[in-house]
């Protein structure tokens, strides 16, 4: 996902061929208590997968890690393994995101002469960057250690959910420091008031207001050292303050001395909050209550061990296994925790809220996300579900409007649709949050589609959305078809009638635009003739990224968005052998994407398809509705081999918050929800001898793969709890109530 044209940077060719992790140097046991060993979170963080290997714990507020650069696209999350030199390590990142934004509270240890300026790439010593290499960088769920060479100090990082812990081991010195920087932001973002105090020889708080993607973010912080402060700096911009003991303007920053020379260690515990300095210290002093650096490493890792204990995986290759829990880490990195031990947070009305009953998330890549992450996480996390439904009604309520895509519990209205939708409506169908009040739930979701912008107001009135009056009117068409689906189904089920009727029918309205003489969605215009009529054949494969009429992707991707009502499709395109047709011949294109401004996201190719961007991830199991299962089950193998490495560069496009891991953890036990809220998972083609589930209601489901291999990717039957199922999916209630799926493989067709 991507909302904004950037220049691509390419990397060196070199880092694709990095193809043997950290973890796989020694050969791993499969032992229960080791999953976070088969975790290597430099993959994605090379082309195009933005991710970071930041310490952080599952769902974190804190993500403490190191920033390279802030160079354009492939910089969105503050790091590029193609980098050098680190610049420092920040409190906030974000995961796989088009859009870069967080760096916040950004600290910097050194030796010696004192620079206060960043420093160039080309020249780390021209300001406080240091050079690395990836030799001395480890990096583990919940810890990232890295040698900064030019002054020889270790930095090491962990985690609780709201405090960030630091531990520098410098050389023998009296002139250690560590610089905090408040300007320092990654991508879009921009400071726009910053305060930094000293309270006593131990600790500093302060706080960070800037304006980015999200409009209005403030992260309050308080840091408390092991060691006492023997002289302190503060500077307001490059101007060495007169004031000693606090600065405040636009780019606050701190330098604070500290003698070495018989310990060579400093430990840095930092809480935030995004409510006030109180609410940082409360959430440092709550969750790290000493100096001991290594328990909190190992609590970290703890919680990520049980995360990753909720699936357990059988197979004898261990790069499978290294892929598959890479992409469970990298599921569980977003939604991040928002509000603070004692319940307060930031509402989206920049009010102070306190509701002790859930935990506010924020970061919701609802436009991705809605398609696999979050039905993937109604059956790993069930009880954390609630607490993002609760999320949603909050913001609701504090905003007038369900979140699009909240960073900060700002909405930064990036993409399209109302993809709250989809999430609320799976929560309902499969009986999760049971105490929320399902009808005022449904009033939200009715609010969010009767807008009067972006399109919908046409969408009432015409029946479909005129590409002269509203961009990418195809793309916003489709996904409101699958929102609408999701509210007329909750109306259906709540007893509304009319409503049922009403958005039945408007979920409908997609077909307004598909022209049957080409065979794709088309933009339309006004006056209802198709847009470019006249102007020369129509080009299924063109994409404008900025001013098209599909948003990063072109008509040949966006013909198959119909995930709600695939069988729908399937009649429109004129049954079952011609929709196969089509289908097999757009993968078999050729993938050349044309237009001067074609988006960026459009990746991952095999023919038009585009793995990399998420509009397409359900296309390859759209041959089990057209009774050619073993398509399905030969492209999601080949895609999940192809797409998916144990590389940096292992992640063939934005990880996006989940998603692109999201769609491999559930394609690789051979399930895939192609209507995100219908509670069905459809089959394709597992990648392990067993899958076990270990549900959170005490139950488990087992899946099977006899004789499975890299040859053995077809399925020749199918058994449900020793019965054979005669349908190509099951259901999410089958899944929860425990048993065991069995598929026989086989390489033949």
């Amino acid at each position: 996902m991507f909302c904004s044209n950037k220049s691509i940077f390419i990397l060196l060719v070199g880092l694709v061929s990095v193809s043997v992790t950290r973890c796989n140097s020694q050969k791993i046991t499969n032992k229960k208590s080791n999953l976070t060993l088969f975790v290597d979170p430099f993959i994605g963080t090379a082309a195009h997968g933005h991710t970071s290997p930041y310490a952080t714990v599952p769902f974190g507020m804190v993500q403490l890690g190191p920033d390279t650069g802030n160079d354009g696209w492939d910089w969105c999350s503050g790091y590029n393994y193609s980098d050098s030199s680190i610049v420092g390590f920040s409190h906030t990142h974000l995961s796989g995101t088009g859009i870069g934004d967080m760096g916040d509270v950004m600290f910097m240890p050194g030796v010696g002469r004192v620079q206060i300026t960043e420093g160039s790439k080309a020249n780390p010593e021209s300001g406080y960057r240091a050079r690395f290499s990836h030799k001395d960088e480890v990096a583990k769920p919940g810890y990232y250690s890295v040698l900064l060479k030019d002054d020889n100090i270790k930095v090491e990082l962990t985690a609780t959910e709201r405090a960030g812990f630091q531990k520098y081991t410098f050389p023998k010195t009296d002139s250690a420091h560590v610089i905090i920087d408040l300007f320092h932001g990654i991508g879009w973002d921009s400071p726009t008031d910053t305060y930094l105090k000293i309270e006593n020889d131990s600790l500093i708080t302060g706080y960070r207001r800037s304006k980015g993607w999200a409009e209005n973010q403030v992260v309050f912080f308080a840091a408390k050292f092991s060691k006492p402060i023997i002289k302190t700096m503060l500077f307001a911009g490059d101007v060495l303050s007169s004031n000693a003991k606090e600065v405040k303007g636009q780019k606050a920053k701190g330098v604070l001395f500290f003698n070495t020379a018989d310990h060579h260690e400093l430990l840095v515990k930092v809480g935030i909050s995004s409510v006030d300095v109180d609410g940082a210290l409360k959430n440092l002093t709550t969750e790290i209550k000493g100096w001991n650096f290594e328990a909190v490493r190992k609590s970290a890792n703890d919680k990520w061990e049980k995360q990753l204990q909720k699936i357990s995986v059988q197979t004898p290759t261990d790069s499978l296994k290294t892929i598959f829990y890479t992409a469970c880490f990298h599921s569980m990195l977003a939604p991040t925790i928002f509000s603070d031990v004692d319940g307060r947070y930031r509402g989206a009305d920049r009010k102070t809220h306190t509701d002790k009953s859930f935990v506010n998330h924020s970061t919701f890549s609802l436009w991705d996300t809605y398609r696999a992450n979050h039905p993937l996480f109604t059956i790993t996390q069930p009880e954390r579900t609630e607490d993002f439904v609760r999320s949603f009604l909050a913001f609701y309520k504090e905003s007038g409007l369900l979140p699009v895509w909240p960073l900060a519990n700002n909405e930064t209205n990036c993409m399209i649709g109302y993809h709250a939708v989809p999430i609320l409506a799976d929560a309902y169908f499969k009986g999760l949050a049971k105490d929320v009040n399902w009808n005022d739930v449904f009033e939200a979701m009715k609010k969010s589609a009767l807008q009067n912008k972006n399109g919908l107001k046409q969408l009432r009135e015409l029946n479909y959305i005129p590409a002269d009056q509203e961009v990418f009117s195809i793309s916003k068409m489709l996904e409101y078809a699958i929102d609408d689906w999701c509210i007329a189904q909750m109306a259906k089920k709540l007893g509304k009638e009319d409503d049922y009727k009403t958005f039945s029918l408007r979920e409908q309205s997609y077909k307004n635009v598909f022209d049957k003489q080409t065979g794709f969605f088309r933009a339309k215009l006004a006056n209802g003739q198709w847009k470019g009529s006249g102007k020369g054949p129509f080009d299924p494969k063109y994409s404008d990224h900025e001013h098209g009429d599909y948003i990063e992707g072109n008509a040949w991707q966006y013909l198959w968005l119909v995930p709600q009502s695939a069988d729908t499709l399937v009649n429109l395109l004129g049954g079952k052998e011609a929709f196969d047709q089509k289908l097999t011949k757009f993968f078999n294109e050729d993938s050349k994407v044309t237009g001067e401004h074609a988006s960026n996201d459009i990746s991952g190719m095999i023919g038009q398809y585009a793995h990399g961007n998420e509009p397409g991830h359900h296309t390859s199991y759209l041959y089990d509705f057209v009774d050619k299962p073993w398509k399905t089950q030969e492209l999601t193998n080949r895609i999940m081999r192809e797409m998916y490495n144990a590389s940096p560069a292992g992640i063939c496009g934005n990880e996006d918050c989940g998603q692109m891991s999201g769609w491999y953890v559930l394609s690789s036990m051979g399930i895939y929800p192609v209507n995100p809220a219908d509670g069905k998972f459809y089959f394709g083609s597992p990648l392990f001898d067993q899958v076990t589930l270990n549900l959170e209601n005490g139950k488990t489901f087992t899946i099977k793969a006899r004789n499975v291999s890299g040859k053995n990717i077809y399925i020749k039957s199918i058994k449900l709890n020793g019965k054979v199922l005669p349908r190509l999916y099951i259901n999410y209630a089958e899944i929860m109530n425990g048993g065991t799926l069995e598929f026989e493989m086989t390489d033949k067709i």
